[in-house]
């Protein structure tokens, strides 16, 4: 699908009335962790730090990272993991993963963190009631990586997702391996083949698979699954998701099982087929305790390419054999597999299949539940943040008008945004409460740039032998 060379940037839709007001975090590209208002106006901007995804946290403290692993020896390798007042000065910080002697780099400690993490005293990363993050104590759960060789899993070498917990003084307490879980998983044989020989190879020194790609982890929390009795669901309990492979995971803290498994198969029974097969996902997580919607699945479903299996024309060696060229916003009950609530194109009001990737990002995204039920969504790889209602309603929406340096476009590279979060008032003290003012949508019929031919009726001419002109399929019927 085709995109203007200009289209709006910044807030372009805003009803007090109806959207969940506070502030929003989210990259500026390169620039640094952006925080802006309803109104999109930047009232704080933390240059130089990358968000991987960047959090806030109250006080006006906000989680980032200062520095990136040259890409010819780590993937998405982060340096560190930083939590930085107001003013940017560093008041912790991670990353004594591992020691590395990376050629022409100066040996040193790195976080090697990636895609998430979450500080104790609240499971997701966002608001809710009740579950506020600490902010100079508690212990953090990080995402990193790790170079292993499994050849029970394939004959290259793997960078695979290794989960740790480190107290306040960044001793590592607890970790966890994905690939000692490999039976776990339950591949079929075909993607068995598939990963043994092409693990998702990585342009590194050396080549490494990216087997996995885990993307998101949180804790479960306190949920209504855990009150009724169900013990996969512990509150101390850890869900992930990984991307390549179309596998969501519930981890048992204590001893480090999967208990719950969604994926990588959406064919085994009637409740999956109903549901549908999820690819690429991003941020799947439970929706924590006070908000509309607790103890259900929230996700990205983005669709476009993911998976191992049978070969296609699509993916003749069977490695991204998954294919969907639109995006879902899915809230599963994960005891039942019944879709609750969703958000596709049909739902954005577009036709389906002919305009469904008018809705699609088929990489990075996200997913958060506000206290009036409303749900922010990043449709992250056009830059595109917005929320919407229960039943569907834009009520507010930006689009990122930062690019990264490198590409060819226009503005340069993408102006994408991995994952944005919205955050109470209350969480920044050192800013008054704004006053905003609403942005009603433009009418895209009449809207010019300034200087543009203004909008109006052209002159009609009737065409001998056309009957009549359908906007919604635009083609010409013609009589015969």
């Amino acid at each position: 699908m085709g995109h203007p060379t200009i289209y709006p940037t910044g807030v372009t839709i805003y009803n007090p009335e109806e959207a969940w007001g506070g502030y929003t975090i989210l990259q500026a590209a390169e620039t640094g962790a952006l925080l802006i208002d309803m109104n999109g106006r930047e009232v704080q901007l933390w240059k130089g730090l990358h968000g991987f995804p960047n959090k806030l946290l109250p006080g006006g403290q906000v989680f980032g990272s200062t520095g990136i692993r040259n890409p010819r020896y780590g993937f998405q390798d982060q340096l560190d993991l930083v939590q930085v007042d107001w003013e940017g000065t560093i008041v912790w910080r991670f990353e004594r993963t591992e020691f590395v002697s990376d050629p022409g780099e100066e040996p040193r400690w790195v976080a090697r963190q990636h895609h998430d993490f979450q500080r104790e005293g609240n499971p997701v990363g966002y608001y809710a009631p009740g579950l506020d993050p600490k902010t100079g104590e508690g212990n953090t759960l990080i995402l990193v990586h790790e170079e292993v060789l499994n050849t029970a899993i394939s004959e290259k070498r793997l960078i695979d997702d290794k989960i740790i917990e480190v107290d306040w003084s960044g001793t590592i307490v607890w970790e966890w391996r994905a690939n000692e879980h490999f039976e776990e998983l339950e591949f079929d044989e075909e993607a068995r083949r598939i990963i043994f020989s092409d693990p998702n190879l990585r342009p590194i020194e050396g080549g490494l698979g990216d087997w996995l790609h885990i993307n998101s982890l949180s804790a479960l929390g306190p949920n209504r699954h855990f009150d009724a009795g169900d013990a996969r669901f512990h509150p101390d309990n850890l869900i992930w998701d990984a991307r390549e492979a179309n596998l969501i995971a519930i981890i048992e803290k204590k001893s480090g099982k999967i208990v719950w498994k969604l994926g990588p198969r959406y064919d085994g029974n009637e409740r999956e087929k109903r549901l549908g097969w999820i690819i690429g996902q991003h941020h799947a997580h439970l929706i924590p305790r006070g908000l509309p919607g607790e103890g259900n699945l929230l996700l990205f479903d983005n669709g476009g390419w993911a998976g191992y299996g049978e070969a296609s024309p699509g993916a003749p060696n069977g490695r991204m054999n998954a294919l969907r060229d639109y995006s879902r916003v899915l809230e599963i009950d994960p005891v039942t597999l019944e879709i609750v609530w969703q958000y596709t194109p049909f739902e954005a009001g577009f036709d389906v299949p002919l305009d469904a990737a008018r809705f699609y990002s088929p990489f990075i995204s996200s997913a958060q539940r506000f206290v009036n039920g409303n749900t922010l969504i990043t449709e992250g790889s056009d830059g595109r943040v917005f929320e919407v209602t229960e039943d569907h309603r834009i009520v507010w929406e930006y689009i990122s008008p930062y690019h990264l340096s490198a590409g060819r476009g226009p503005g340069g590279g993408m102006n994408m945004v991995y994952r944005a979060y919205r955050a109470p008032y209350g969480w920044v003290p050192q800013l008054e409460k704004p006053v905003e003012r609403e942005i009603p949508p433009l009418d895209r019929s009449t809207f010019r740039v300034p200087g543009a031919a203004p909008a109006g009726r052209q002159r009609e001419t009737p065409v001998d032998g056309v009957r009549g002109y359908s906007r919604d399929t635009d083609y010409c019927v013609i009589s015969r």
